[in-house]
């Protein structure tokens, strides 16, 4: 059970990095086109979602692979999952229903990696 919790935080990280760090680094003109959302929610906001979900990509793995805090860690993927809360939500009222399945998978994923961690995992 440990090494497949260790595959799926590593898979989390990396699927919360590449989001995130999309929604940082992508210049602001390109932000309507590759994420359409950003209408609704503003650039500042969508910039601080990124950011969180660099932060979180980090938490999942780094408290546990230290053991500095470790109780980090499941905070940390706590965390990413209720960011996927708030995006299914979103989606849901602005009727965006072809990333619900994707959303889905980034929610159920830092949840079992929460659940695990704080299990002893």
């Amino acid at each position: 059970m440990t090494i497949a919790v260790w595959i799926v935080s590593g898979l989390v990280a990396l699927l919360y990095l590449m989001a995130g760090g999309r929604k940082v680094i992508t210049p602001e003109a390109a932000l309507p086109a590759t994420f359409p959302f950003v209408e609704a929610t503003g650039v500042p906001l969508l910039r601080a979602i990124g950011a969180l979900e660099i932060l979180g990509a980090i938490g999942v793995i780094v408290p546990a692979l230290t053991g500095i805090a470790p109780i980090l860690t499941p905070i940390a993927a706590i965390g990413l999952a209720l960011i996927q809360v708030g995006a299914i939500i979103l989606h849901v009222r602005r009727k965006e229903y072809g990333s619900l399945a994707f959303n889905a998978v980034l929610l159920v994923l830092p949840a079992f990696v929460a659940v695990a961690r704080l299990a002893g995992y």
